[in-house]
């Protein structure tokens, strides 16, 4: 029987993405490299576990599912989480940012200033520019305001994301719509006293993602099954994704849908669900803000 690996998940440190692996293997990606898999059969996919430690029952969850956790394990992760407002006296100082994903595409968020933009990678962020940095709950009521007064999203559904990434416009329109909403934000009454603001410097993530002149994604895999195959050329890689050049053409393979599963190197084909792209989908993006 071949060898398995359970897979952590995409990470995006300095030298570029890395697959991670259970023991803290990692396997750099880069343009052109052949990604292939095989995915064991009879074992099924198992909860991840929270917090660095395992589920207590091995729950299995469903393929579809991104976080790969089952309902308790999920809970405890989020528990006294950024995310979930439970750590109010968190004495970290925190970013707000805005960030681009595509035309009519912006959303505010909020990442720990001791991570730099490594959040902003990881959501796949074509561009992004800070709006100021200070105390988490501080950093909070700012993304509350944009939200209420300019109605800017704090999230941004990845299938969105995803379809757009194909026809991007050139780098001085990307930068051009988020320094608008930059402006517009600057001039909002409100703001909290202890939010040191950021001016406007916009950083561009495309050429670090690889998505100049990336060819149409014709769909992206749905779930993983067992004894499924996973097979292709690296073409570009965003967020949790990775554009993946097939027989049947581009497709995107969320590797989020990776985890919990083991893992056998090497493949041939392509033989996991994937949906498809529909035009009328693709022509799908959020409105405009202003």
């Amino acid at each position: 029987m071949a060898q398995t690996w359970r897979c952590s998940g995409l990470r995006w440190p300095a030298g570029g993405p890395v697959l991670v692996w259970g023991g803290g293997r990692e396997s750099a990606l880069t343009t052109g490299k052949r990604v292939a898999f095989t995915v064991a059969d009879g074992g099924g996919r198992a909860c991840v576990g929270a917090r660095g430690n395992a589920c207590p029952v091995r729950a299995a969850v469903s393929g579809r599912s991104t976080g790969a956790r089952c309902e308790e394990c999920a809970r405890l992760d989020r528990a006294h989480s950024v995310a979930a407002d439970t750590m109010a006296d968190d004495p970290r100082p925190y970013r707000v940012y805005l960030a681009w994903f595509g035309p009519g595409m912006v959303k505010v968020g909020i990442t720990g200033s001791a991570r730099g933009s490594a959040r902003l990678l990881e959501q796949g962020a074509l561009c992004f520019s800070w709006l100021g940095e200070g105390p988490l709950m501080a950093a909070r009521r700012t993304e509350e305001l944009l939200r209420a007064a300019l109605g800017v999203p704090d999230r941004i559904r990845y299938a969105d994301k995803r379809r757009v990434r194909s026809a991007l416009p050139d780098a001085a329109e990307r930068l051009e719509e988020i320094r608008q909403l930059h402006a517009r934000v600057a001039e909002l009454d409100g703001w909290p006293d202890s939010l040191e603001r950021a001016p406007f410097r916009a950083v561009d993530h495309v050429e670090v993602f690889g998505l100049d002149g990336v060819p149409a994604a014709v769909g992206a895999v749905s779930e993983l099954t067992g004894g499924g195959a996973v097979s292709g050329e690296l073409v570009a890689a965003a967020g949790p994704d990775l554009h993946l050049a097939t027989a049947r053409g581009v497709v995107v393979l969320d590797t989020r849908l990776m985890t919990g599963w083991d893992l056998a190197a090497g493949a041939s084909g392509f033989t996991v669900p994937v949906r498809e792209f529909r035009e009328a989908e693709d022509a799908v993006v959020q409105d405009g803000l202003f």
